[in-house]
């Protein structure tokens, strides 16, 4: 039996409601999912599938990183943070083994080298920035740090929350919590509170067909590759990345690389409040830290990924890695599940999309293309 989709669009946007059906009616019966959309501060797109709703609460996984990278944008706009001093400058310990000569700058686009630790992380020291800060400042790099880039997948949060820490005396979920998630009323969380759990949903694991299996099982992913090593695989206990924020741990300290729990519309409503105006509040961001974020700063092959990757200033340079129709400049991020969010200041839409059951291969789940066609072309036609 079809699905039944439910929320509004605005005039304009009815081929992004046919898309979104679409998918539905493709997709297992036990869907779930949730996508929304913001033109200029003004919400055009609010689906989501039966089963779910506009307030349901999933794991994000790496979307994550866009709400701690917003975090650094506006302690850059406001002059506490400057991205081309030392790391060591704000945290001095991270000097260890060579990596003194780092910038604030280099660390945030994954150029740091320490995507991980020689033993891996347990899931208490996963869900706690602090503590895994502590392991990566003793670490010795996998690359000379500056001169290569690989995806910090689970720790380039716990790494710029050091970093906000020592600047500021209050970590960077806190920050958050007051310069933006709170300022701006969304509905995206690093740390949930305990009040909230009824809405959240627990991500699925995925279903790869059995070509996918055999792919995946044959890839050379030993404990001792970067792979393994970003993704805390060489942990005693392997990390399942998919699952990680199903463990009401990492839900309530949301560590600022993978714990974050969000709906569709505090996805795109914290990427539409970082570039425009959103009822009376001003944007989160001035045109010149906009302009600064969606830069291109690490293009080429990524050690981690072992693919073509292209970072802004940590955001995933959206348009250069997903959709490459979206404007120069367009920043945001992906996350495990197939959940994807960003801003393209040139159209000034902002997109976010949710689901509830792991997307195979992990990131941004192929849907999205067809999705964010169908609501950039409404912008660019009615442009």
């Amino acid at each position: 039996m079809t699905q039944e989709i439910h929320g509004t669009v605005a005039d304009g946007f009815e081929a992004a409601r046919e898309e979104f059906a679409a998918l539905v009616a493709a997709e297992r019966p036990d869907y779930e999912g949730q996508l929304c959309a913001y033109v200029r501060g003004r919400r055009v797109v609010d689906l989501w599938s039966a089963g779910s709703g506009p307030d349901t609460l999933y794991a994000v996984h790496g979307s994550t990183k866009g709400a701690a990278f917003l975090v650094v944008a506006v302690l850059v706009q406001d002059g506490t943070l400057e991205l081309d001093r030392k790391v060591t400058y704000y945290w001095p310990e991270f000097a260890a083994e060579g990596k003194g000569a780092l910038t604030l700058r280099d660390l945030l686009t994954h150029r740091a080298g320490v995507v991980g630790t020689d033993t891996g992380f347990t899931v208490a020291e996963l869900a706690d920035d602090r503590a895994v800060a502590e392991r990566l400042a003793d670490q010795r790099p996998f690359w000379r740090p500056g001169t290569a880039f690989g995806y910090h997948a689970l720790v380039i949060g716990a790494l710029a929350g050091e970093v906000v820490r020592r600047a500021t005396g209050h970590t960077l979920q806190q920050v958050y919590e007051d310069r933006v998630r709170a300022a701006y009323a969304l509905d995206v969380h690093l740390g949930l509170p305990s009040a909230h759990e009824p809405r959240f949903r627990p991500t699925r694991p995925p279903e790869p067909t059995p070509t996918q299996r055999i792919e995946r099982d044959a890839r050379p992913d030993g404990p001792g590759t970067l792979h393994a090593i970003a993704y805390n695989r060489n942990a005693p206990a392997s990390t399942d990345l998919a699952a990680l924020p199903n463990d009401p741990l990492i839900r309530a300290r949301g560590p600022a690389s993978v714990g974050g729990v969000a709906s569709a519309r505090g996805l795109a409503g914290m990427y539409a409040a970082a570039i425009s105006e959103t009822g009376e509040r001003e944007a989160l961001l001035k045109p010149d830290t906009i302009a600064e974020l969606g830069q291109l700063h690490a293009t080429g092959h990524d050690l981690v990924t072992r693919t073509h990757r292209a970072y802004a200033l940590g955001f995933q340079a959206t348009a250069e890695t997903w959709h490459p129709f979206l404007g120069a400049g367009a920043f945001g991020h992906s996350g495990t599940a197939g959940s994807q969010a960003f801003a393209d200041p040139r159209s000034g839409l902002a997109y976010g999309y949710t689901r509830r059951r792991c997307a195979h291969p992990p990131g941004a789940a192929a849907e999205n293309d067809r999705l964010v066609r169908a609501i950039h072309r409404a912008v660019t036609t009615r442009a």
